[in-house]
This record gives C-alpha cells, structure tokens and sequence, in this order.
C-alpha cells in the first residue's frame, strides 16, 4: 500500500468496522459518488446505498465486519482501496425476502472504492447473497458449474495471516499485477495454459453458488466445466470491447482486479440449472489473490450470481421468498 493511502484506509477502515454504532457510515463518500452494488440493489445513490446499510443493520442484530484482506494502488490515473471480508450479526428480520435463521450469520463483501481527496467518487460493492442463502437452506440450485459442488461454508482469511499488514513492497506489487494478468490472459486455453501460474495445492475460493476447491485438480474441476458452458468466453483484461476491468493492481504478494461487467460469454449449456440461453451473459466479477514466490496460492472470488440468473430468465430473490428456513451450513 502506497503510504499515501495510509491515512485514508486507516479512517476508512475505522469507519466501517462497526456499522450497527451510531454515526455515519457513509462519512467518507462525496454525495455524487458513482456506486454499484450486486442485484438486486444495481446502481445507487449515497443515500440508496446508505438504505442498503440500513436494511443490513436492521436485520442482523449486533452487525458488524470482519476486514481479512486490505490493498491500495493505482490503476489508470485512479488511486482505489480495496478490501474483503465478512459481515456478521445475528439474522433476525427478513431481508431481500430471506427468511431470518435467528442465529448467528455470516456474509461475505468485497468491495473497491475510487478516492479522491479523501473521498471515496466511485465504488463497486459485491454481496455473495447466495452463500448466505445456502448456509440458511434458503437457495434452491442443487447444481453448481463444475464436475462437484464444491466446499460451500465459510471461507477464511489468508493463511499467511498478513491480509491487514502494510505498507508492502510497491515493486513486488507491480510484478504479481503483471503474473496475474499474463494468467488471466491464460484462462480458457485447450491447452490449460493457466497451470503453471498456480501452485499445486492452491484454494480457490469461489461464489457461494460455485464452491471452494483445494488443489489444482479439483480448480481444474470446476474451470473447464465452467468456461465450457460459455462460447466465446473472455475476460475484463482481454481487451475484447465488451468487458473491462475498473482496477487490477498489486500490492506486494496480494494482487486485485474487478470489473461490471468483467466476463462474458455466449451460454451454450445449462447453466446452475437453467436452460441454454444461447445468448450473451455479462458477469460482474472481482477477485483476490495472494502469491507465494512465484506461484498463486490462494484466490477469493465473487460473481454476481443473482444478476446472471436474471439474465437467464431466473429471478432468484421472486422465488425464495417462498422457501423454508433452516439453521446451519450447508456444503
């Protein structure tokens, strides 16, 4: 992290971490701030998205957030903060339709910000809605993309436990920036030319409706699947005039990119049950990765699942207002 963000982040940081306390969450945020949230929330306004917050403190009592990766850098002329981790609070009223556990819950947020002058202009925010529903029994696909379903439970921090350490070193950062994106450049090859970028017993850890996967064969198990179920299937960093990425940087061994949309494809094949569009899907994705040496060997990941099955024709939050709840994991 640049030392500049230091000061920013810290305020930032401080700001978040108990959203259920009183003041104002979103102190930071210029009122005509650009800001994007997963379906169905989509575009927002700072007081749209500050209702978001609101909806979010009135169903999970005791709310509060879990920051497990912290970064800062700069990505074509815009300096940005990003950060994942979890919100926690016991789940006590209905929310999106959801049915309340009345126990502990967790959901997992990603998010990236755009400042300027200490103020956060642009901001997209990833909520895995689904995970939340699968741990709660409210989702209702039993399929994920890949050949298994995956670990669909809770998803850890870095196992080098350094997520929240800064400053790091702005050369390394450069250069996994650059690993990264030779690798994504990688991806749906036929001859899997992404392989050698991953180390062996890498964790991929994905969406709540795809699955987590330990180890390059099981990742593999999902990836082929999944891109298959897509033609044409391309990235924000291919350049391909349809999907691109608002940030993609390093910062020391940790490394992120995002885009809205970042991927798409024309959908082939069944996909999370739903029938062969054959017509372009458009994923808002971002990710997180952490490198050991030379190799990447953890990688958090969200898609806005919801926004692809509406795209399908399936509008998930219509449908679960329906189903029974039930406490516990689901994996």
């Amino acid at each position: 992290m640049h030392p500049k963000h230091h000061d920013t982040f810290r305020t930032f940081l401080a700001s978040q971490r108990h959203p259920a306390a009183p003041g104002d969450p979103l102190e930071m945020w210029d009122q005509a701030a650009k800001i994007e949230v997963v379906h169905p929330f989509n575009s927002c306004t700072k007081e749209d998205y500050g209702a978001v917050l609101e909806g979010l403190r009135r169903a999970f009592e005791g709310l509060y957030r879990r920051d497990d990766i912290v970064m800062a850098g700069a990505f074509e002329g815009g300096d940005w903060i990003t950060c994942t981790g979890y919100y926690s609070g016991c789940f006590i009223a209905p929310w999106l339709g959801l049915k309340p556990s009345g126990e502990t819950a967790y959901l997992r947020f990603g998010e990236f910000h755009r400042f300027e002058d200490g103020r956060a202009v642009e901001s997209y925010v990833f909520l895995d809605l689904p995970e939340l529903m699968v741990a709660t029994g409210q989702w209702p696909i039993a399929i994920g993309p890949g050949e298994t379903l995956g670990y669909r439970g809770l998803i850890q921090g870095p196992a080098s436990q350094d997520g929240l350490l800064w400053p790091r070193d702005a050369d390394r950062g450069a250069d996994s920036a650059k690993r990264v994106t030779e690798m994504l450049l990688a991806l749906n090859t036929p001859d899997e030319a992404w392989r050698p970028f991953w180390h062996d017993n890498m964790v991929w850890y994905g969406p709540g409706a795809f699955g987590s996967f330990l180890g390059i064969e099981a990742f593999r198990s999902f990836q082929v699947p999944f891109e298959s179920q897509f033609e044409g299937w391309s990235g924000g960093a291919a350049g391909n005039g349809m999907t691109s990425h608002f940030a993609r940087f390093g910062d020391g061994d940790y490394i992120c990119s995002g885009g809205w949309p970042s991927l798409t494809g024309i959908n082939v094949k069944s996909f999370l049950g739903q029938p062969a569009s054959n017509e372009r899907i458009f994923m808002r994705v971002c990710d997180w990765w952490r490198r050991e040496g030379d190799l990447l060997v953890e990688n958090w990941v969200f898609v806005d699942v919801p926004h692809v099955l509406l795209q399908l024709g399936f509008d998930i939050f219509a449908r679960n207002s329906e189903l029974p709840a039930s406490g516990g994991n689901s994996r």
